[in-house]
């Protein structure tokens, strides 16, 4: 069967998680031997901030998303007519049109792609002038769009309450690249650490206040069965050095590590070093990557019991769950698997497992991508007209 061409468009800048969900799925669609044109601003390092987010204040900023528009509509609809796609395919943000306005212009399915309800986000943390608008922006695009793919059932909630029909949302969560991140053998990524008869409890990502990670110093400094355990951070942010103050002022400084900004390559080395890979805090509706990449590494998981992360994990099957904000039932869980070698490797097995089970992968998802777009031409369905 011939490949398709799929024009790719979206407009996050930052290389963080969010850039890692575009360059794996664009790779797997180009490995399964679909064209893809991309459509996209430049990218900067993860902690960088942008000229326009230093200079602008909010509003001029959000005027300027806006205004943007315009560029985006004519770098689309040059590559829709030089290129000839057979689907627009877009990451949704705020204020965004470009991407109705092109595949109604050029009779294209437009499938969207929906990681957070962005305009609640942003309201939440006071970075919206003009939150009316900017709903309405994120909406428009919700019914316009052929297809709606949510990376989790409580996200596509959302979507449905706004009005969009059901039959036209099908959940897709985030994927891991099983190729990269395999499972490999521990003790020798500890070597490499210099940890090697340590217990490391692990996390990875963007490091802000609200993951909890403070908790888990506290418990290091805290717990007896844990007088032997390090925390390994793979990542930066903003908590960082409130996190390193406190590990000085319990008097655990020697055992807690931050890696800093690692280098995509080198993050399944860095992973498997983790005895308990943790996830102490989730927002509500998200679709963790760091949360795939544990489970294809075979890393024992702990977690929030909350509704996203129940439609991946079961616990006491494939990981140790605890109720959402429980810091006490995190800590009983880390405990429990930090005196039972058997518990922990059992969990992981059973995480890797389930990732192949339901091809939870890039793969897997560039295949559903591909397989909608070819069901969405086959019935003609294309961008819905204004709701």
């Amino acid at each position: 069967m011939n490949g398709l061409t799929i024009l790719y468009h979206h407009r996050t800048r930052a290389r963080d998680g969010q850039s890692v969900h575009i360059d794996e799925l664009i790779g797997a669609l180009r490995a399964q031997g679909h064209r893809v044109v991309l459509v996209e601003p430049r990218r900067v390092e993860a902690m960088a901030e942008t000229v326009e987010r230093r200079l602008l204040p909010q509003f001029a900023y959000e005027l300027g998303e806006l205004g943007y528009n315009l560029l985006e509509f004519v770098k689309l609809a040059a590559a829709a007519i030089r290129h000839r796609p057979d689907a627009l395919y877009e990451r949704a943000n705020l204020y965004m049109l470009s991407g109705v306005w092109a595949a109604r212009l050029f009779r294209l399915p437009y499938i969207l792609e929906v990681n957070a309800p962005i305009a609640e986000e942003r309201a939440r943390y006071g970075k919206l002038s003009w939150p009316a608008l900017a709903a309405w922006t994120e909406r428009r695009c919700w019914h316009a769009a052929s297809v709606v793919l949510p990376v989790t059932e409580a996200l596509a909630s959302y979507v449905v309450r706004a009005g969009v029909a059901e039959k036209r949302v099908i959940v897709t969560p985030n994927g891991v690249d099983t190729d990269a991140f395999r499972p490999r053998d521990r003790r020798a990524a500890k070597a490499r650490l210099g940890w090697d008869d340590s217990l490391v409890l692990g996390f990875v990502g963007y490091v802000r206040e609200w993951h909890g990670l403070d908790r888990i110093v506290d418990l290091l400094a805290e717990r007896p069965a844990l007088r032997n355990a390090r925390l390994l951070v793979v990542g930066d942010g903003p908590a960082r050095e409130a996190l390193e103050r406190q590990a000085r002022a319990q008097g655990v400084t020697e055992r807690v590590h931050f890696t800093g900004v690692a280098r995509r390559e080198a993050l399944p080395d860095l992973l498997s070093a983790m005895d308990i890979a943790l996830q102490p805090q989730v927002t509500p509706y998200a679709s963790p990557l760091k949360l795939f990449e544990y489970m294809a590494l075979g890393r024992t998981i702990v977690a929030p019991a909350s509704c996203n992360i129940l439609e991946v994990l079961e616990d006491g099957v494939d990981a140790l769950l605890f109720p959402p904000g429980d810091t006490d039932a995190l800590a009983a869980a880390i405990e429990r698997l930090a005196g039972d070698d058997a518990l922990r490797d059992r969990l992981g097995a059973a995480a890797a497992k389930k990732i192949m089970t339901r091809n939870l992968t890039w793969k897997g998802n560039a295949a559903r991508v591909v397989s909608i777009v070819r069901s969405l031409r086959s019935s003609g369905v294309l961008a819905e007209a204004p709701a």
